[in-house]
């Protein structure tokens, strides 16, 4: 078979990988003579309110794995974890915590300040997720459903924020992990930070190969350790320490994956791995290791036979088709392999980094008086799109927490038979 050589969706979101951080600085930013002469206030983030039943609780938890290093990193010799669990909490918990670690906070400072824009210009240690750390779980909320969050290249397990405290208000527990090397910066309880190691030629398909490998076996390293948990014992090498009573609420029959980007062909490739999970959704991921070179992933040739979800968003691919099973053969090829369920969603005026906080925090540093000209319009257009962010959100939160819902705790959602009044911007694809 011929080979399509016009930039391959892959690619393009390859490009999107390594430049998020500097998407999502340009984003928030404005000319240094501008915010000189208004002097707006600095911007303390603040992820949209869940809309569930539970307050939210979080823990942070290091999980090692001694036997195994890193293909990238010479000399690794052991697999360090970071793992956020939220889960539904018991009101009034205590203090808020941090939405980044100090280590990300300073990567996100410095490439905002390279874009242009004082390092004051947004207050990263002032600003607070709705979860309060080490609260109590919420009485009555167990058995919880476990969920395993996959991030993107460049990206951290931090960036999901919305997604992932309302699955928790709506009594889910939510294991976001980092993948050490490929995060932007993973900070540990020891003080140590390991940095974003991705090799210059990322856009490979043996990087991907690599990365999608150590992913899954991360992934496996996750639920190992709260099966560990479910049952008594205290599988963290450090951390916070589980609140009385969380671990034993685990359900760990019921467990599902989903990730943005590169975490959506991790999500689609752990399935094929483990069979502990249930259900699977891909954010807007291509799954191949390279598209456009024909490189396809074992999910790509297989499917998924489980339930799994495909949500697209925007354009892909050279001739701006959207990202769609229509015209993006790895998800034609995946539907078409698939046993299970294949619901696929698509959310026409959103764009790729619209699946993680993104999608909130640039309207929230508009409205702060920190705006651009014509390039910064450009660049928001390119990475989140033009739909209306809170409609975006409400949308995401719904059918993730509606397609897990039903194929976890066997509920009905009928949101998943069709098109909604509630949510006009998504679209339904056969």
């Amino acid at each position: 078979m011929q080979k399509n050589r016009e930039p391959s969706p892959r690619r393009l979101r390859v490009r999107c990988y390594a430049a998020a951080a500097a998407v999502l600085a340009a984003c928030c930013s404005a000319p240094a003579a501008i915010a000189a002469a208004t002097d707006p206030e600095p911007v303390r983030l603040a992820p949209p309110e869940p809309a569930g039943p539970y307050a939210v609780g979080q823990v942070r938890l290091h999980l090692v794995d001694e036997g195994r290093g890193h293909p990238w990193v010479e000399g690794a010799e052991r697999r360090d974890l970071m793992v956020t669990l939220w889960y539904p909490a018991a009101e009034g918990g205590g203090e808020r915590a941090r939405y980044v670690p100090e280590a990300v906070e300073g990567v996100l400072d410095g490439e905002l300040e390279q874009a242009g824009l004082s390092r004051e210009a947004i207050d990263f240690a002032g600003s607070r997720v709705n979860a309060a750390i080490g609260a109590d779980p919420a009485p009555g909320a167990g058995p919880m459903p476990v969920l395993l969050y996959s991030h993107g290249f460049n990206q951290t397990r931090h960036q999901a924020t919305a997604q992932l405290e309302e699955l928790a208000g709506r009594g889910y527990a939510v294991a976001a992990m980092d993948h050490p090397y490929e995060s932007s910066a993973v900070e540990l309880p020891d003080g140590r930070v390991l940095r974003d190691s991705v090799p210059g030629g990322m856009d490979t398909a043996e990087m991907y190969r690599e990365a999608t490998g150590v992913r899954v076996a991360d992934a496996g390293l996750v639920l190992d350790a709260l099966e560990e948990a479910a049952a008594g014992g205290d599988p963290a090498a450090g951390g916070d320490p589980l609140p009385d009573g969380l671990g034993a609420a685990l359900d760990l029959s019921s467990v599902g994956m989903f990730g943005h980007s590169a975490g959506g062909l991790t999500a689609a490739e752990a399935m094929l791995a483990d069979d502990r999970i249930d259900a699977g959704a891909d954010l807007d991921g291509s799954l191949a290791y390279h598209v456009g070179d024909e490189e396809w992933a074992e999910s790509t040739l297989r499917g998924a036979d489980r339930p799994f979800l495909l949500f697209g968003a925007g354009t892909s691919g050279g001739r701006g088709h959207p990202h769609t099973s229509e015209y993006s053969p790895d998800w034609r090829m995946f539907r078409d392999a698939s046993a299970g369920e294949v619901l696929e969603l698509h959310l026409a005026k959103g764009e790729h980094m619209g699946f993680i906080d993104t999608q909130w925090y640039v309207p929230q540093v508009e409205a702060a008086g920190w705006t651009g000209g014509p390039v910064w319009r450009q660049t928001v257009e390119a990475s989140i799109g033009t739909v209306d962010a809170g409609r975006s959100v409400a949308a995401q939160r719904a059918y993730l927490t509606a397609f897990f819902d039903e194929h976890l705790r066997g509920e009905e959602r009928p949101l998943l038979d069709g098109p909604s009044p509630d949510h006009p911007d998504v679209s339904f694809i056969d």
